[in-house]
Formats: structure tokens, sequence, C-alpha cells
């Protein structure tokens, strides 16, 4: 089902959308790893996905392993799959034949980012940035187009206006949809939704959860994206930080709560970031559905 008839039959029932990102397991020599995705992907189907969504690294790599996932995920979970694709550091012959792959397997969606820059330097082939993408990608496809959204802005914008100028750009050229970029206060989802509608961007605006299960991983999201931690939740992570069970428990309960909140204020779905693991976004769904 493509992303457009997924959200306009949202309007029509009322509930959200449930969606979940997932990523190809590293170093998995044995396909042990992958089988355990599975696993956990199947814990999550109770909840009724929509939609799940599937990165690949940088540049490209796990790019086959991401199709295999990709056709798993669409023939045997009975589940709409998306992929993602980047453009930084690839060249349009390689889009190209990625986009004819995808459509081969009758996928029907795709998330479409500029991508991160690589750590070894930097080197624009084809395309510098996501709208340029998203107008190849609708030229030559009829795949439905996502792209990302930034609540507190992107970390390369200087302000967030700027950002959702930006935004725009990629909704003129072509984009259905928006998944946001995970956040822990509320009200800066709320404000950036207000801006954006402001400023004609019409498209579903998807939240994006990330439930907090390590201390560790709460300041590498903070040091990779900008991100603020609200103080009732950073000074609970820094009172607990040694306390991973305490750490887990109450990443839980905060996720909740946040989605809790956005289901009040009408949000046309919600999409997890499940790290590939089903315990915390399934007690997060128990909660909610209570």
């Amino acid at each position: 089902m493509k992303l457009k008839d997924i959200y306009s039959k949202n309007k029509t029932d009322k509930s959200p959308v449930i969606s979940y990102e997932i990523f190809p397991p590293k170093d998995d020599v044995d396909g042990s790893k992958l089988e355990k995705l599975f696993s956990e992907l199947n814990i999550l189907l109770k909840y009724n996905p929509s939609l799940i969504s599937v990165t690949y690294g940088a540049g490209g790599s796990n790019q086959n392993l991401s199709i295999e996932i990709i056709r798993r995920i669409k023939e045997t979970l009975n589940v709409t799959p998306m992929p993602h694709f980047t453009c930084v550091a690839t060249s349009k012959d390689n889009i190209s034949s990625y986009l004819k792959n995808i459509e081969r397997l009758n996928i029907e969606n795709i998330l479409a980012l500029r991508g991160d820059i690589p750590k070894d330097g930097f080197i624009y082939n084809d395309f510098k940035h996501a709208n340029e993408l998203v107008s190849y990608i609708k030229e030559k496809t009829n795949l439905c187009i996502s792209v990302a959204g930034y609540p507190e802005g992107h970390k390369e914008s200087k302000s967030l206006d700027e950002d959702i100028a930006y935004l725009k750009q990629k909704t003129d050229c072509g984009a259905d949809v928006i998944y946001t970029q995970l956040f822990f206060d509320n009200s800066h989802f709320f404000k950036f939704v207000d801006i954006c509608r402001q400023k004609g961007i019409v498209q579903p605006i998807i939240p994006g959860i990330l439930p907090v299960t390590s201390y560790k991983q709460v300041l590498k999201m903070t040091e990779i994206s900008r991100v603020e931690i609200p103080q009732e939740l950073s000074e609970k992570l820094e009172k607990h930080k040694d306390d991973k069970d305490y750490i887990k428990k109450y990443g839980i309960e905060y996720a909740s709560k946040q989605c809790q909140q956005l289901y009040k204020n009408k949000v046309q779905g919600l999409h997890f970031y499940t790290l590939n693991k089903a315990e915390a976004v399934s007690k997060i769904l128990e909660n909610i559905n209570q």
C-alpha cells in the first residue's frame, strides 16, 4: 500500500498509523542476527504496523542485505516495507540501479534522504541535497516518497525557519509524507507542525519516537543530533546512569507519556526507532492502548 493511502485511511478510521524503523544487522556472518531481527519483528506484528522502514549504511553499504530484508518483510510478514535511500557520495547510475531493484520487488514507497557526510571526507556526486533526489525519484518512478523533518532543526541549519524552508523544497518537489527525527519534548514537535502548516506544508507529519533504553544511547543522540533533553529526563538519567534496569523502565514510561500526549493531539501516526528490539516498543504500545 502506498504511503498516501496508508495515511488517508487514517483520516477515515481515526486510529494512528503504527510504523517501525529497523536496520540491517552488522557483521552477521552466519545469519543469526538476521533471524533474531525477524523474531523481534514477529513480536511487534501484534500491534498491527502499517509500515516498516529499512535503513542501510552510509554510501550504500549493506544495500544488498537491506533489499533482502525488504523482500522478507513484504513476503513473510505481509507488511508494507519502505527502503531508505541516500544521495550523498552516490552516483546517479547507482541510484537508478537501486530504484529498479526495489521496483522489481513491487515496492511502492521510499524514504529519500541526503544522508550523513562520510567521516573520511565528503565528495558530491550527482546530487547535493535531498530535494534533488526527491525530484529525480518523482520523475523516474511511481514510488510514494517520504522525507525527514527535524522538530528542533537539522544540526547543520542556522535556524528552525531555515530548516523548514528546506523541508518545503522537498515537499514542493513531490514528497508525500514527513517522518521526524526523534525528540523528547513534545512542545518542539507541536511548534514544528504549526510552522510547517503556516508555510504551506500540508503533508502528514509523523513523529519519530526513540525509547530511552541506556544512558550512553542518550549521550550519543545528543552528540550527533540537535535534540534537547528536558530537565526532568536529564536529571533522572544522570541520577540513575549506572542502573540499567531503572533507565530502561523509566525510558519506557517517559516515551509512553509522550505518545499518549501525541495521541490526544491527534497525530496521524507514530514512527518508532526500534533499534532492532521489540521489548521497549511493545511495552509502550501496551501502555498507550490500555
